[in-house]
């Protein structure tokens, strides 16, 4: 708003005693102080107002009106209630300084004031930011985007004190300002939701945001109305906006459980509980814009899912390697510009199932755009990363291609400042000189690791599946070539059903489970797996019941210690002869020997069953 604005309004109470030629400055905000010296509190543009405390002899009114000077506000507001009247030295050392001076009057309370500029600036500010928000939005459906959800980002943070952000499913950042504003739970402090970024911006924590995009897809399912008010552990509230695409889903149902999992959201460092219609409005045509540019990327990513799927359907069909190795050397320069040479190659089977008659039937359609997402590390910024993923579907699956850069002689130096936090490497070769292109694009030095992508997404995407929904995932090993490929999908498939077979809304296994016991322990019939624990094990829970023995604990270190008696007992702070006499009381009620390798190999899978 304008200074002048403050004349139009009679209840105000305020006169003008001098500046009349600068009315036409722009007030930005209001700021009332009887301190001597304010400006640590002042970031210019502001209407201040104060009682004249601060005032003890004439010379105080030039100290104090050089200072705002320099802190460049609007004006300044002085009430006549301490003195009676505004001073004269005060009239003349703003009219040196050029500022513009308004007396109060007595019965008008600074309260009132604040309340009118308030409401001014913000009613003018949303209505700027919304003519931009509009322009951008024609722009940006009418042609290439200029600059992306950033700038929107920026707008709400510069023009609003509004921080936000934009976050996929699984709380990755797709977009983050540039730019920090002076509010909410951004200017909380460091280390917490309001930490800053090397650019100024706010950042998120790890833990927050994998908590808001759980919060949100568990509002999305539940079908509330947004935006969704959340409280963090640190006591901010944030507001959860849902990003929509312009589609109605892959599958053309329009079922919401058919893109939950893969939408964006804005989330907005303020409580929007209380905000009136014309800023929610606002907030909701930046989810539009958002989705605009989100569609746009989407579109981008068609020759990918195409490579990937002449990719997949060559293997499935058993063409000759040295077809699928031409389709190889087609992709890897779109999946992976600039590396130079023939990457290797890591396969990612995925499958939502849902569950009850009226949900959505499997489809790979369904999981191609979350696969995309989900491969992505956590701690990695913007859609640019997910570019260098190529998805295909077939049945009722999502088929990963990953390439990474072929291992070079010798070990890999590790990227600069080490892997992302949860990131984990497959053993199966080292990364030579493409290794920081992987790891950029990935989070992983060598490879995708099952463990480590669960850890990255179970807790959001939990929360979207709940009640009727599963995320299942496996991974492949790295192949060096198209001969290896058909032999990659079949592990990434079998790693599937492993994952399968195990409780959980989101399960992953990798392809080092297939080599052990654990291949075969998920398929062993529920029947069959409780006669077989229960014959060797219940025997020793119903002692430690009655006994409070603790055998079972025992039986489970002793295995864990190879059977070394020494390395056991420390472990179990016991001494060699007690751990004797628990093993032979294992070994007499059960009937078995531990000294014999196969009694041992028997108690260690009834545990593992149990």
């Amino acid at each position: 708003m304008r200074l002048r604005a403050l004349l139009e309004t009679d209840a105000l109470g305020l006169r003008l005693l001098g500046g009349e030629e600068e009315l036409d400055r722009t007030v930005r905000g209001v700021m009332t102080t009887d301190l001597r010296d304010p400006s640590r509190y002042l970031s210019g543009g502001e209407l201040v107002l104060t009682g004249l405390a601060w005032r003890r002899e004439p010379e105080d009114s030039e100290r104090f009106v050089r200072i705002l000077a320099e802190a460049q506000v609007a004006g300044l507001a002085a009430g006549e209630a301490e003195l009676g009247s505004v001073p004269e030295d005060l009239v003349l050392a703003c009219a040196r300084h050029r500022l513009p001076l308004f007396s109060v009057v007595e019965d008008v309370a600074f309260a009132s004031i604040t309340e009118y500029v308030v409401r001014r600036v913000s009613g003018e500010r949303a209505g700027d930011l919304a003519a931009v928000v509009d322009r951008h939005r024609r722009l940006m459906t009418s042609g290439p985007a200029g600059g992306g959800p950033e700038v929107v980002l920026d707008l709400l943070a510069s023009d609003l004190d509004l921080p936000a952000w934009v976050l996929s499913a699984t709380g990755r950042r797709i977009a983050v300002p540039t730019v920090a504003a002076s509010g909410g739970p951004a200017a909380a402090g460091p280390g917490g939701a309001g930490a800053v970024g090397s650019g100024g911006a706010p950042e998120l924590p790890t833990a927050v945001r994998a908590r808001l995009a759980g919060e949100h897809l568990a509002a999305q399912r539940s079908g509330r109305r947004g935006p969704h008010r959340v409280t963090a552990a640190d006591g901010a509230t944030y507001s959860l906006f849902p990003i929509r695409s312009s589609g109605q889903g892959p599958a053309g149902s329009g079922d919401v459980r058919e893109t939950v999992l893969s939408d964006w959201l804005l989330v907005v460092g303020a409580d929007a509980g209380d905000w009136p219609e014309e800023r929610l409005d606002l907030l909701h045509g930046v989810t539009q814009l958002i989705a605009v540019e989100r569609d746009r990327r989407d579109a981008a990513r068609t020759v990918r899912r195409r490579l990937a799927q002449e990719v997949l359907e060559l293997v499935q069909s058993g063409a000759p390697p040295a077809e699928v190795a031409a389709r190889l050397r087609v992709a890897a320069p779109v999946l992976l510009p600039g590396l130079g040479t023939a990457p290797h190659w890591q396969v990612v089977v995925a499958r939502v199932e849902w569950e009850g008659e009226t949900s959505p039937a499997p489809g790979g359609p369904v999981t191609q755009s979350l696969l995309e997402e989900v491969l992505v590390a956590p701690e990695a910024t913007g859609p640019e990363p997910s570019d260098r993923i190529a998805v295909a579907h077939t049945g009722d699956e999502a088929v990963a291609l990953v390439p990474l850069p072929a291992p070079a002689d010798g070990p890999a130096a590790a990227p600069a400042g080490g892997p992302p936090s949860g990131a984990g490497a497959d053993t199966g070769g080292d990364t030579g000189a493409g290794g920081g292109a992987a790891e950029r694009a990935y989070g992983f030095e060598a490879g995708i690791h099952a463990d480590a992508l669960l850890a990255a997404v179970r807790e959001p995407l939990s929360r979207g599946l709940d009640g009727d929904g599963r995320l299942t995932l496996g991974v492949s090993a790295s192949v060096q070539s198209a001969e290896g490929l058909r032999g990659a999908l079949e592990e990434a498939r079998h790693a599937r059903r492993v994952a399968a077979a195990r409780p959980g809304r989101v399960c992953a296994a990798g392809h080092q489970e297939l080599a052990s016991h654990v291949l075969l322990l998920p398929f062993v019939p529920d029947d069959v797996r409780r006669a077989f624990t229960a014959r060797l094990l219940d025997p020793l829970h119903d002692y430690d019941r009655r006994h409070r023995a603790e055998l079972i604990p025992t039986l489970e270190a002793f295995l864990d210690c190879d059977g070394s008696w020494t390395r056991c007992a420390a472990r179990l702070h016991l001494h060699v002869n007690t751990l004797r006499y628990r093993v032979g009381r294992i070994e007499q009620l059960t009937g078995r020997d531990l000294a014999r390798l196969e009694d041992k190999v028997d108690f260690f899978l009834a545990l593992r069953m149990s």
